[in-house]
Parts: C-alpha cells; structure tokens; sequence
C-alpha cells in the first residue's frame, strides 16, 4: 500500500473513555495560538488508545515533536510494535483472524478467546506477539474494554461478537506513520517534563475520577489512581503553570450525581473549568447509559474557557 493511499490514523483499539466524542469540544477549548506556533512539542501523559493525539498530530503540522506516556505496559508495547513493525503485526493478527473465523460455534469462539485470554496474562511471549493478543482481546471481549485486576491478569469477559474486525491493516499503517515522531514512553507521567521544549502543549486525559461508587467499573493498570494522586497531577500541573507551558485537561464531573461536589472546582479553583457534555456509552444498564457532563480544565483563556463554571 503506497503511503498516498492511506487513511487518516485513528485509534487502533477501543476503549472505554476515548476522547473521540470530546475533539471538537477539546479543538475549541485549544489555545487560538497553536497553530502559529513553529516547532510546536505535544505531550500527553496518560495517552490511552490515543485518539487525541492522532487527530492532534494529523490536524497541527506544526508539531515537530511528540511525546506519549502510558503506565500500561501493554499499551507502551502496542505502540512501539505499530510505530516500528507494522508489517509484521499485520501478518500476525491476520493468522488470528482467520483461526477466529474458521471456528463454527459460539462455544469454540468462547475456548479460543479464554486461551488466547490466559496466553495474553501470563506475559511471556514476546511484545510483538503481545500485542496481537490484546488487540484480538480487544476486539472480541466485552464492549471493548481493557480491564486488569490486583494481579495485572486482563480479566473482560466474551463479547459475543459475529464477525468482528481484528485486522485492520489500513489504521495500523497510518498509525506507523503519524508515530514516526513520536517518542513513546512507559513510565510516571511527570517525567515527560524532561521532554519539554520552549513551545509545549500537554494534554492530560488521567484516569477519571469515578462518579459514583458503581461507575468505577475498569482499571487500566494495577496501579491506583485516588485522591493523593489527583492531587499530586494537579501540583504537577501548577508546575507547568510556573514554567510557562499551556496544558488542558479532562476528568469526571462530580456534580452529575451530586451538585454539591466541588471536588475539581476547589482543587483546580485557580484554572478555568468548563463543563462539556459527553455520552456514558458504556454501562452494563441501558437506562444509565446517555449524555452527562465532563470537565475541561486548562491554565490560560479562550472564548470557551474565559469563565469558571
């Protein structure tokens, strides 16, 4: 496939919390400078599937360096197996594919996908073949989700699914190609400081905040993410702040089950907070399942981020 006739990178898994829904809202929320900005670095600390990112980097052609973290190690291998052997991932997932739709009954696709399930958890293959399990677990267990428990042991179940798509060779490519410029790290995300030039933009999608004590339903690490470390994100932000960078970031709104939480306004009372509103798509009760608000918070001005809400 000649580089001209790829598509546009999106992310390569599904994930609970993507950022897809929230671009526009997030492109308004940008600094209006951005685009003048000449060798413009984008960092974003707890990239996830990446969905900013890819539309971020497709959008601005400013940006001359890129950097993503992730805790999730699973992820980190995802990413450097796409930035650097997108042929060879594509050949293994395609072998999966087709022992997939080979299988006849819902029974032979539930044993194949609990094999390839626990050949996944005990993490010995290498990060090549690592990466065609999860994206395989991906695409057939339950909603999408990626979910671990206190052992790091992915543990979503079946999805059921009749046909769906394991390989898709055209995002995986175009994937490669964006992340041609990008540095990939695994690690704490407040080393990406060291990553910083004179023009940097973080985003900053953490893990959210739960809105109540059932929405709480996914860990994407074994790693927790509370208060302390809510807090500790935000000092890190304040840091930013000192040092000049521009950053925005999302998280839970609290006051969807309780008005009277103020729990992101008074820790973030000195940036700008809007409210957006975002579909909870995932939730195993249709009924709780619609539009609710998300928070955007961000330490400079725009016409969409000019007043505290």
């Amino acid at each position: 496939m000649l580089l001209s006739e790829l598509k546009n990178g999106k992310p390569f898994l599904k994930w609970a919390g993507g950022k897809g829904q929230l671009i526009n809202a997030i492109k308004q929320a940008l600094p209006k400078e951005i685009q003048k900005k000449n060798n413009l670095t984008y960092i974003e600390p707890f990239v996830g599937s990446g969905a900013l990112m890819f539309w971020f980097l497709q959008q601005y052609k400013n940006v001359k360096k890129a950097v993503i973290n992730d805790i999730n190690p699973d992820l980190f291998k995802a990413y450097t197996a796409i930035k650097f052997s997108p042929g060879k991932l594509i050949k293994s997932l395609q072998i999966i594919e087709r022992e997939y739709y080979m299988l006849k009954t819902e029974k032979e696709k539930l044993d194949f996908f609990l094999e390839k399930r626990d050949a996944f958890n005990t993490r010995k293959q290498n990060d090549l073949q690592n990466t065609s399990l999860l994206i395989f677990l991906n695409r057939t267990c339950f909603n999408g989700l990626y979910r671990v428990n206190s052992r790091n042991k992915f543990n979503v179940p079946f999805g059921r699914y009749l046909r769906p798509k394991i390989c898709n060779a055209e995002t995986i490519l175009a994937d490669s190609k964006i992340l041609e410029k990008v540095t990939i790290r695994n690690g704490d995300y407040a080393d990406t400081l060291n990553y910083c030039t004179k023009e940097t933009f973080f985003y900053f999608d953490p893990p959210y905040k739960p809105i109540s004590k059932t929405s709480s339903f996914t860990s994407y690490s074994n790693e927790v993410f509370d208060n302390k470390q809510q807090e500790r994100l935000k000092e890190f932000c304040k840091q930013l702040d000192n040092l000049g960078h521009k950053w925005l970031l999302s998280n839970s709104d609290l006051k969807n089950m309780d008005q009277k939480d103020n729990y992101f306004d008074e820790l973030y009372s000195d940036y700008n907070i809007v409210r957006v509103k975002a579909k909870r798509s995932i939730n195993s009760i249709s009924s709780k399942r619609g539009e609710i608000n998300e928070l955007l918070i961000a330490n400079y001005e725009t016409e969409n981020l000019s007043q505290r809400v």
